[in-house]
């Protein structure tokens, strides 16, 4: 009766190579993002913020605008 094949089987070392690096770039890696994410929430704030004083005095300007046409419509015209 025929016997079956041998297998030549490697031995499969223990731990898998590790980049004694690796960790300390993933760490360095995960710290970036957050701040990044820190950094964009910030700004996105910021804008905000800006946006509505930019808004406040172009209606401030708006309402002293009409107010002085106003004072001088009603001094011209003697409303």
């Amino acid at each position: 009766m025929a016997q079956p094949a041998r297998r030549i089987t490697t031995p499969v070392p223990d731990e898998p190579p590790v980049d004694p690096e690796a960790i300390d770039r993933a760490y360095r890696l995960h710290r970036a993002r957050r701040r990044a994410r820190v950094e964009r929430s910030r700004e996105r704030s910021r804008a905000r913020i800006r946006f509505f004083v930019v808004v406040v005095l172009l209606v401030a300007a708006a309402i002293a605008l009409l107010l002085t046409l106003w004072h001088e419509i009603q001094s011209v015209f003697g409303l």
